[in-house]
């Protein structure tokens, strides 16, 4: 395998900005997927997937500038197996310092018949489009689509096809993670020892999670003999989503005795750019999900309590350190000062400037005089409740009254572009007073697909963290706000989805987003 340099080595490919993107309603603005690149880029992921740069204009920005800033990752854009979509990526992607252009096609007998074409003639266009892309760029990586349901002579055939062409990375995808570990390691395994030039490759692993099994099948491909794993942050992608990066990462080094890998991924950063995810995302990470979820590190049961007070291997198999967690859950107060709040956002991998710390503290103060106690997911919590840079709409005030004697009515008052306004209105509960409310003072045909609240801590004096998300003409857009009153936090998020639907309506360029892409123009 002459590409990797380190027979030890497992080259990590995120691809949030593509196929987590893809997560119904996880839409990330410009910036939100500049801002995600960095982290990534500084934590030390070997390959961003940036996007699907011929899917609109906005992608193939996203994906140039991400190209341009770029400094240790090695930036990649997807492309179909046609001419156009790989000029576009190439496009994009040429700007960065190390770069690559990843093109697909179906090969499975379903996905064949798409675009109604013989085995032959798919295979002449893999021939093609992966020659092509060669010409363009040194570093091209293939993927055979739907590769664990493709006959095992066809995609022993097109794969050997596809590195005669040019590719230097061969990906073998789950797409629907229909895969078991054991056949995920054996196929690559017999991939390896089968198809001419296999030697020559990388073999690259993509697995989803419709069986759970995401993970497990990437490791296994590990141990088949691939030495580089496809995932996103928090495991986001189509349907059940894809293997988490965290997950892998973190088994390969905790496990090292079985699995003798290494990444070059700095573990510490995972926490933090998890949680930043699943803000910008509007996908809340579940409270029992592996590595980051909430209780990963939460022990109730008395008996591991005791157990953990004697000594924490007891029940902790890695550190919460190793992640990025501060190793203590002493919560902050009222009494606390601006150092040992800012100490304690340095603790979560937050570095604030004084302006910045300024406009926290004052939010903390204001919470920590209505709570008991102000945990860390409370401090998390108040770091992303405070809105867009470019708010047209601001929430001023609000009175809601409620109870058994008849409908609810609210009251708000916005600030929209400069301008106060005011409307009461009647609904069916506090809450759906309240969007009516919002609806009067900004008109809008946008539709309400998710309402979700949970609290952040716990207790009846808790914050209630509140996600919504809008859909308008096909444009997706999720809010999410924070706050001690759930009706308070309903309407700051409602109001920051339409915020994002304003800014995505300005922003957005033609095109149909990476959805929607299908197999036009293949033939």
């Amino acid at each position: 395998m002459t590409n990797a340099t380190d027979q030890d080595r497992v080259l990590i490919f995120d691809t949030t900005l593509r196929d987590g993107e893809q997560s119904p309603g996880a839409t990330m603005t410009h910036d939100e997927k500049l801002e995600i690149a960095e982290l990534l880029d500084e934590m030390g992921v070997d390959i961003i997937e940036a996007g699907f740069p011929i899917a609109s204009e906005g992608d193939f920005k996203a994906v140039t500038e991400i190209a341009q800033r770029s400094k240790n990752s090695r930036i990649c854009g997807l492309a179909r197996a046609n001419l156009a979509d790989i000029d576009r990526c190439w496009e994009a992607v040429k700007h960065a310092g190390k770069n690559r252009i990843h093109t697909f096609i179906g090969t499975s007998p379903l996905h064949r018949a798409i675009p109604n074409l013989t085995m032959d003639e798919m295979a002449d266009k893999i021939h093609e489009t992966v020659s092509h892309a060669r010409n363009l760029c040194e570093n091209v990586q293939w993927s055979p689509m739907d590769a664990t349901r493709t006959e095992w002579d066809y995609l022993c055939r097109v794969i050997e096809i596809a590195i005669k062409a040019g590719a230097t990375t061969i990906n073998i995808p789950d797409t629907v993670g229909y895969t078991a570990p054991v056949e995920s390691a054996d196929l690559i395994k017999r991939l390896i020892e089968t198809v001419p030039g296999a030697d020559e490759v990388v073999f690259a692993t993509h697995c989803h999670n419709d069986l759970g099994m995401a993970t497990a099948n990437a490791l296994a491909a590990v141990a088949g003999g691939a030495r580089q794993i496809e995932c996103t942050i928090n495991g986001l992608g189509e349907r059940a989503g894809n293997t988490a990066l965290e997950e892998v990462v973190m088994a390969l080094k905790t496990r090292n005795d079985i699995m003798p890998w290494h990444t070059g991924v700095d573990t510490t950063r995972i926490m933090h750019i998890s949680r930043r995810v699943a803000t910008v995302s509007g996908f809340p990470v579940q409270f029992n999900k592996a590595i980051v979820g909430k209780n990963a590190f939460a022990h109730e049961s008395g008996i591991h309590q005791d157990g953990m007070l004697k000594n924490r291997e007891n029940f902790e198999i890695m550190r919460p350190e190793d992640i990025g967690l501060s190793g203590t859950s002493l919560p902050l107060g009222k009494h606390s000062g601006r150092a040992a709040l800012r100490d304690k956002l340095n603790n979560l991998g937050y570095e604030v400037g004084d302006n910045q710390l300024k406009d926290i503290f004052v939010r903390f103060k204001e919470l920590a005089d209505r709570k008991k106690e102000v945990f860390d997911d409370d401090i998390i919590a108040l770091m992303h409740s405070g809105g867009d840079d470019e708010d047209h709409l601001q929430l001023v005030s609000m009175k809601v009254v409620c109870g058994t004697g008849g409908p609810a009515e609210s009251t708000v008052e916005m600030e929209i572009d400069g301008k106060d306004v005011s409307a009461t209105e009647n609904g069916d509960g506090p809450v759906d007073a309240t969007f009516r409310a919002i609806r009067a003072l900004y008109p809008t045909d946008a539709h309400l697909q998710l309402y979700q609240v949970h609290a952040v801590t716990e207790g009846t004096d808790a914050q209630a963290t509140v996600s919504v998300r809008l859909e308008e003409d096909g444009m997706i857009a999720t809010g999410q706000s924070a706050n001690t009153d759930t009706v308070v936090a309903s309407a700051k998020a409602y109001i920051n989805a339409l915020n994002r639907l304003i800014v995505r309506r300005e922003k957005a360029g033609p095109g149909a987003d990476a959805r929607e892409i299908s197999y036009k123009d293949l033939t």
